[in-house]
């Protein structure tokens, strides 16, 4: 029976290379695949889906006004697995569409992406799969302490915290670090302490 699964985890916790390794899987059993990911993110491309230790694969992009039923039963009918990356950036209309597919045309549907944004908030389409997933699993990351991370800490070009903005800002590295939730409040706290000093 095909399920809604949505696998979460922190940034750098290797969604993606989770999700092109699937990808791999999948095809290496004669399945074909549809892999997705939202135009929100352009970081590697518009059409390429890239993990940071150097998986890459082509792929189909989703904007916000996309149906992705439609497309999907227009051009890729025939596929056995839909994979989707980045799957938070996805509307919560995009994620039910997800979730008819599973039912009405028994494919699975697989969505890898973060759960919360540099303020601890939910996405939208985190929330809804949270709402709709059959099955929902984290993939962990650390913390620098050792503790799990669950926080996608913003950083500024000085690596501060940053914790005003708009919740979608596209970055790695650079812009963001892992964090377990006492280390994100710690380090806000010390740097307004610096800041009033």
């Amino acid at each position: 029976m095909a399920k809604l699964y949505f696998k979460y985890g922190a940034m750098g916790s290797s969604k993606t290379a989770q999700a092109l390794i699937t990808k791999f899987n999948y095809e290496e059993r004669g399945m074909r695949v549809w892999l997705i990911k939202p135009a929100t993110d352009d970081r590697d491309g518009k059409d390429v889906i890239r993990s940071r230790i150097g998986l890459f694969e082509k792929c189909t992009v989703i904007d916000k006004a996309t149906s992705i039923i439609g497309m999907f039963d227009s051009e890729h009918s025939d596929a056995d697995v839909i994979i989707a990356d980045e799957c938070q950036f996805l509307t919560s209309h995009q994620i039910d569409e997800l979730r008819r597919i599973v039912d009405d045309r028994g494919i699975p549907v697989l969505c890898f992406g973060l759960r919360t944004d540099f303020l601890t908030h939910l996405f939208e389409g985190s929330l809804r799969l949270f709402e709709v997933a059959d099955s929902i699993s984290e993939i962990k990351t650390i913390c620098d302490c050792g503790s799990k991370a669950t926080v996608n800490a913003r950083l500024d070009g000085d690596m501060r915290i940053v914790t005003e903005g708009s919740q979608v800002m596209i970055g790695g590295n650079e812009s963001y670090v892992a964090m377990c939730h006492k280390c994100w409040r710690e380090r806000i706290r010390k740097q307004k302490l610096e800041n009033n000093s």
